[in-house]
Order: C-alpha cells, then structure tokens, then sequence
C-alpha cells in the first residue's frame, strides 16, 4: 500500500461565492426597506388628508408651517415678518409656492403665506397626503 503525494494535482483556485451573494442580498433589502423610513423634508409636518394630491417638484418654493406656528421656507425657520423677504430671496426664476402645514396649524398661519405668495404674484398650492385618506383620524 503506498500513498501518493505527488504535486501533479493543481491546487484549488475557485470558491464558492454562495454566501458573499447571500449577503449582499440581505444588504440590499435592508437598505430598500429602511429607505422608505427617511422623510422627504426636514421639517415634520401632518399634511391634510385628501382624496387627490398632486406631486411636488423642485419648481415651487416649500413654505412649511408647523402646529405651532413656525414657518419654514425651503427648511431655514422664518419669522413671520421676514417671510416675504426669504420668499424673493428663493425664487430664482419659480412662479410657485407649495404650502405644507401641519393639519393643527391655524388658518391665520395659511392666511400669512397666501397674502406672501399675493404680495409676490406667485400661484400658492397645498400640498396635502393621500396616502393618509384610508387611516382613521
């Protein structure tokens, strides 16, 4: 009985890429699933809830008003007698202005960016959540 230890067998030079596939998957599915937890803005607002919406593009100016009264305008807070100065400030050639108010902000508070977006010719939309119309309030 003899054993053979000769080096005619080349060694092995391939692996198996199974596993490094397998966890590029899982890292893959982990980053899509977690991306839809990142808000759009900065500024956290509850939109309105409706049956139609429009998208919002980077075309309009995003005026935000918070529950308690704060304006944000394109997500630098804004007080109230400076809004239509930091409006102009941000146009740069757009003819629109998207409000997103919280559903708990004052109708004084939308009255304050309407008569801005007046003062400015500006057309004013609001920007509301459809997604929210089949949630109980």
């Amino acid at each position: 009985m003899s054993l053979n230890f000769s080096t005619e067998r080349k060694p092995l030079m391939s692996f198996s890429q199974a596993g490094l596939a397998d966890i590029v998957l899982l890292l893959l599915i982990f980053f899509l699933l977690t991306s839809n937890f990142i808000p759009q803005f900065g500024i956290q607002v509850n939109l309105p809830r409706t049956q139609a919406s429009t998208p919002t593009a980077a075309q309009y100016v995003s005026v935000s008003v918070t529950s308690d009264g704060t304006f944000y305008v394109e997500q630098r807070q804004v007080i109230g007698d400076a809004l239509i100065p930091t409006i102009q400030n941000e146009l740069d050639g757009r003819s629109a202005l998207v409000l997103r108010a919280d559903e708990d902000a004052l109708v004084k508070h939308f009255a304050v960016v309407a008569s801005a977006a007046r003062a400015l010719n500006l057309r004013l939309l609001m920007a509301t959540d459809q997604s929210a119309t089949n949630r109980q309030p």
